[in-house]
């Protein structure tokens, strides 16, 4: 081989490798394991219980369950059939455990045997366990937008309107909760007493599309990662004043903090794992970005450890089209005329059911829990 074809060879090679090496950032944080569980069907959250020691990863679709695995080793110890949700949480205190299917699934969190169902309005996609009350709340994009749940009893407390899409919720342990607004590019400020929302703090300034949020209890520090603009929004959570704004990945959905290294991590779609050091509650400085398998959006924390646990699968290729069918004989009847206000018959944009065309098929046996620590 000539000198010209090698040199071009190695532009080409060094020219994919530099946007990943821009991408990656060195520090302590790696995968130091990764177990494959396979299994069928959708996922989206995924949540520690650090006080029973155990890992919620609820499936969603015809065959959803909640497969529940031992923190510390990851064997698997239960599983919850017949519940088609997006996540699971536990009140420890109360020994309750809840999924956002619908209806809200509740269920023994130390025989993992189903307690009740508990029909709820909206579309239950997010959650929070309140400790300061110790209440359930269901998120949903849809009103009701979010549905509160005594976890004593399972019981519905009433609801509250915010105004817009909650994504995810923190809350301080002492009678404030805050609700990130995924599509008004806010952060809406709850009283856990009184079940009403007291103000809202805009991030337009900023960023919007924010999905994940975390935050630093100790310094009332909000840390709201967002996709509009893949940054990570940091503010006050006294007044909602913005102190710092730092670039994160690409397809965030995630947030947590960990009080003990003063560190906020984002999890994101594109295969990066953020995490964002806290020096002071003034300075902050994206500590590292570590490289974890794409579509790992979601996250949690066991703060015992200090590690982070992630799920995601593996895809293959995307199936080709179909081919167009073949013009009629003859000019079809058109359809008749909508009644003024009516919704197209096609429903959501893009198709039949708002389908948008083919996805790629997970492969199976692939679905892991990706552990990253140091």
């Amino acid at each position: 081989m000539s000198r010209k074809p090698l040199a071009l060879a190695t532009l080409a090679a060094i020219a994919v490798l530099i946007p990943l090496a821009a991408h990656a950032q060195a520090g302590p944080y790696k995968i130091i394991n990764t177990v494959k569980i396979g299994g069928d069907g959708g996922f989206d959250y995924v949540t520690a219980d650090p006080v029973g020691r155990n890992l919620y990863v609820a499936r969603s679709g015809p065959a959803g369950h909640i497969g529940v695995f031992n923190l510390d080793t990851l064997a698997q110890v239960g599983d919850i059939p017949g519940v088609s949700g997006h996540g699971a949480v536990v009140d420890t205190a109360t020994g309750h455990g809840f999924s956002t299917s619908k209806p809200i699934t509740m269920f023994d969190s130390k025989t993992f045997a189903v307690i009740k169902k508990i029909e709820v309005q909206g579309n239950p996609d997010g959650y929070l366990i309140d400790t300061f009350n110790h209440r359930f709340y269901d998120l949903s994009h849809s009103a009701p937008n979010i549905t509160v749940i005594d976890t004593k009893d399972g019981s519905i407390l009433g609801t509250i309107d915010i105004g817009g899409a909650p994504e995810q919720a923190v809350s301080d342990g002492k009678g404030k909760i805050y609700v990130d607004i995924e599509d008004k590019s806010a952060i809406a400020v709850i009283d856990a007493k009184t079940m009403t929302m007291t103000g809202k703090y805009d991030l337009s300034s900023k960023s919007g599309g924010c999905a994940g949020l975390a935050l630093d209890v100790k310094n009332n520090i909000l840390f709201a990662a967002c996709r509009d603009k893949n940054d990570m929004v940091i503010l006050s959570a006294t007044d909602g004043h913005i102190i710092a704004d730092l670039p994160i990945g690409q397809g965030c959905d995630g947030a947590t903090f960990n009080p003990a290294t003063m560190e906020a991590f984002s999890s994101q779609g594109d295969g990066t794992l953020t995490v964002i050091k806290e020096n002071s509650p003034t300075s902050f400085v994206a500590e590292q970005t570590v490289t974890t398998p794409v579509r790992a959006k979601t996250l949690t924390l066991d703060p015992k450890t200090g590690h982070i646990y992630l799920i995601t699968a593996e895809y293959g290729p995307i199936p080709a089209p179909a081919a167009p069918a073949a013009a009629p004989a003859t000019p079809p009847t058109p359809p008749a005329a909508a009644a003024p206000g009516a919704p197209p018959a096609s429903g959501r944009p893009g198709g039949p059911g708002g389908f948008r065309g083919p996805r790629a098929p997970m492969i199976p046996g692939s679905f892991s829990i990706i552990v990253i620590g140091k």
